[in-house]
């Protein structure tokens, strides 16, 4: 019968060395009598130690994918240097502050400890590592190399990560700039209008037909605001809950997406430049054509492509080339297919997989970089002209009450 292991927890403690200097610090033990041993042994009389609560992966913060590159990157870098697997995943919990991270690494060097391959651990928690990462870890572990798998997955999301950031900073700045102009304006309409309009009552004329309109919507959305608001409210709810059940509904709102003017552009070239950098780290891993392109439609982030990839990868599964199946569908570019078929006839079809990404890589960050430019100009316009119209027409009647005397 196998021993059953004792669990190990986290423990915070403070005491005084043998100069009578207050310190403190973490260390791991099974229960606290074991803490107050090692601490003596160390010469450090305890005062207090406590064991330290870890929230668990739903309340913690939450484990980020700069979480798991630095993960990655450390647990590369120490066991390249020679470092047992268990002993480097204990080095990373020690230096590791997130309540979920630690308690993620914890259950992680648990399993290895035990006998269980490190990508067979990292399976069990599908939500944050995926069958890449997974898959590719294997590999390494298979082949004598896991440091260098680790490295290559480092270097893939921060790859990944800096292309998300790019599309989000294209994509956030004109949506958070315009809903604050539309706040502005509904306080302008609800406070600042009335004020006025009960100036105005006393001037006994007509009032222009543009500060009219202004009057008059200002009453609009004293009256309805609520009905405004939560008629946008509702729509943006039903939008992301009709996504999250109806994929046919997810479908069309991808292909919207893309067709979208600028936009539409930038999300074919980030969609392509990840399908090309995911199909290439895996192949180039010795991962199975069929089961990289598995992966490289997941990480295209557009159910468009993921179709179209699945599509790819049943063709391919077929025996047909991968470059033949990625023309029926006529979605990745000319040069894409092209550079594929280069690839395949001359056996180095991740080397050209990589060449690809990094193209479009570089396309998506200039056509960030001049949407940035373009988009500040246009947005600080149109709130000017929001903000400046809904000032005109409050004080129009003014003017023209001083043409008038």
């Amino acid at each position: 019968m196998a021993k059953k292991e004792n669990k190990v927890f986290m423990f915070a403690w403070e005491g005084t060395n043998a100069r009578r200097e207050k310190v403190k610090g973490e260390i791991e033990a099974e229960d606290i009598n074991l803490v107050r041993a090692k601490l003596r042994e160390q010469g450090i009389s305890p005062k207090r130690v406590r064991k330290k609560t870890s929230f668990g992966f739903g309340f913690g913060d939450k484990i980020t994918a700069r979480d798991i590159t630095i993960f990655s990157r450390q647990l590369a870098t120490m066991i390249k240097a020679g470092v047992p697997v268990v002993q480097a995943f204990s080095i990373t919990i020690e230096g590791q502050t997130k309540p979920a991270m630690r308690k993620l690494l914890v259950d992680l060097r648990d399993q290895v400890s035990a006998g269980t391959p490190v990508a067979q651990a990292l399976r069990r928690h599908p939500k944050v590592f995926d069958d890449l990462f997974c898959s590719l870890v294997e590999a390494g572990e298979n082949s004598g190399s896991l440091e260098t798998m680790l490295e290559r997955v480092a270097m893939y999301k921060e790859r990944m990560e800096s292309l998300k950031n790019k599309i989000k900073k294209a994509l956030y700045y004109p949506v958070f700039v315009l809903i604050i102009g539309m706040v502005v304006s509904g306080l302008l309409l609800v406070k600042v209008v009335p004020q006025f309009e009960s100036m105005f009552a006393g001037f006994g004329a007509e009032l222009p037909a543009f500060t009219q309109l202004v009057v008059n919507m200002s009453r609009f959305m004293q009256e309805w605001w609520y009905l405004v608001f939560g008629g946008i409210g509702a729509a943006i709810y039903a939008v992301i809950f009709m996504s999250k059940r109806s994929p046919a509904f997810d479908y069309r709102l991808s292909q919207l997406s893309l067709r979208l003017p600028v936009i539409g552009e930038l999300l074919h070239k980030s969609a392509v430049a990840r399908f090309s950098r995911t199909l290439a780290t895996a192949f180039a891993a010795g991962v199975t054509l069929v089961d990289s392109l598995d992966s490289a439609g997941n990480s295209t982030s557009n159910l468009v492509y993921k179709h179209h990839v699945s599509r790819i990868r049943d063709d391919v599964s077929t025996g047909q080339q991968l470059n033949f199946a990625m023309r029926n569908g006529k979605l990745f570019p000319t040069m894409v297919n092209q550079m594929v078929a280069i690839g395949e006839e001359s056996g180095a079809l991740d080397v050209m997989l990589m060449k690809v990404a990094d193209f479009y890589e570089e396309e998506v960050n200039t056509l960030v970089d001049s949407m940035t430019s373009l988009l500040e100009p246009l947005v600080i316009a149109v709130l000017g002209i929001i903000v400046g119209g809904l000032v005109i027409a409050m004080y129009l009647p003014i003017f023209m009450m001083g043409d008038i005397l």
